[in-house]
């Protein structure tokens, strides 16, 4: 078998045909000393050109801009229309790192939603900012479901934008009710009062339960026996004559 590889390798060494750039000149791979030449330049700009036009990847919400947007720096370039795809590419949002995309996402939300976007202290600008560090977190954890440690930064950072947006509710509820409109917050109205149910928990109560039924039991018992007591003395006191003959007739009895 190793045998058969050998040959097959010397017949292409010999009959590899020597391909040049169209300047007389040729590019050598790392492959060069089996003989080998590189395919010349027109091969690989197409390779390269129709790697960089694939299809954009879709964005994870319907706010976030396209992968090919050009990052905020070379926007406003003049002739940036003009260069090639490659370039584009290299220069759009795909290929910029997690933190240019994060602030990027967070000033579109900004211009969208809050008014004065260069105020960043304000409780409008924090949610958004807090919104947009909640889809980092998601889309994460749709890749890495056992990360318990950004599972826990995201739970930490809904509960932060639950007490944010019931202040904004208090104080101003038409930027509430625009917030959560444009950002797509369902917010829900937290109970009175929570506190989880466990074994333990549910145990404990079903005991005082019951033990609650026992005492009323009791109560009643001896609220029966009071009245019964006080309708005796109510009618001896009615007919003490039948009363005081009764009590020799039983102790005659008695003897």
């Amino acid at each position: 078998m190793l045998r058969a590889a050998w040959t097959v390798l010397r017949s292409t060494r010999t009959q590899a045909p020597a391909l040049g750039l169209a300047g007389g000149g040729c590019a050598r791979l790392p492959s060069d000393h089996w003989g080998l030449r590189s395919p010349p330049r027109g091969l690989v700009l197409p390779a390269a050109r129709g790697y960089a036009i694939q299809k954009p990847v879709r964005p994870s919400q319907e706010d976030d801009p396209p992968p090919s947007t050009l990052l905020k720096d070379y926007q406003n370039i003049p002739g940036i229309e003009k260069v090639d795809d490659v370039v584009k590419r290299l220069l759009s949002l795909e290929m910029s790192n997690q933190k240019e995309k994060l602030k990027l996402k967070k000033e579109l939300l900004m211009n969208k939603v809050v008014a004065n976007p260069e105020d960043t202290s304000s409780l409008e600008a924090r949610i958004v900012a807090l919104t947009v560090k909640i889809r980092n977190y998601e889309e994460h954890m749709q890749k890495h479901r056992k990360d318990k440690a950004h599972k826990r930064y995201l739970l930490m950072s809904i509960d932060q934008r639950k007490k944010m947006l019931k202040n904004l509710r208090k104080t101003n509820y038409s930027v509430f009710e625009k917030i959560c409109k444009e950002l797509r917050i369902e917010y829900t109205f937290p109970p009175l009062y929570y506190r989880k149910a466990h074994r333990r928990l549910v145990t404990k109560k079903a005991l005082c339960i019951r033990v609650y039924q026992e005492a009323q039991k009791l109560k009643k018992q001896k609220r029966a026996l009071k009245a019964a007591a006080a309708a005796a003395r109510k009618q001896g006191q009615m007919n003490p004559e039948s009363s005081s003959t009764a009590r020799p007739e039983a102790i005659k009895e008695n003897q």
